[in-house]
């Protein structure tokens, strides 16, 4: 069983689209968020493998995919750091 009441913080989830194994679970997954009212958004990085954001590993990293996560990350933190200093 996955310890989702515990979560009490959004979250933000970056899967590769050729990931097959890691990505089997994202529906199972999603749902338990949502049973559980847990904010999330899950953004799929299609054409990318497993660890495309690690800029040591040239078979797998994606410049484009790894920086629109990295962008879209810190514009979550903007967002949440921002509400919290209203």
């Amino acid at each position: 069983m996955l310890p989702m009441p515990k979560i009490k913080a959004s979250l933000m989830l970056h899967y590769a689209g050729l990931d097959e194994r890691i990505n089997a679970g994202i529906p199972a997954y999603e749902q338990a968020l949502k049973d559980n009212k847990i904010n999330y958004k899950i953004y799929i990085y299609d054409g990318v493998n497993h660890a495309f954001n690690n800029n040591t590993s040239p078979t797998r990293y994606n410049e484009a995919a790894a920086k629109l996560a990295w962008n879209r990350t810190i514009d979550l933190f903007k967002h949440k750091l921002a509400v919290l200093t209203r």
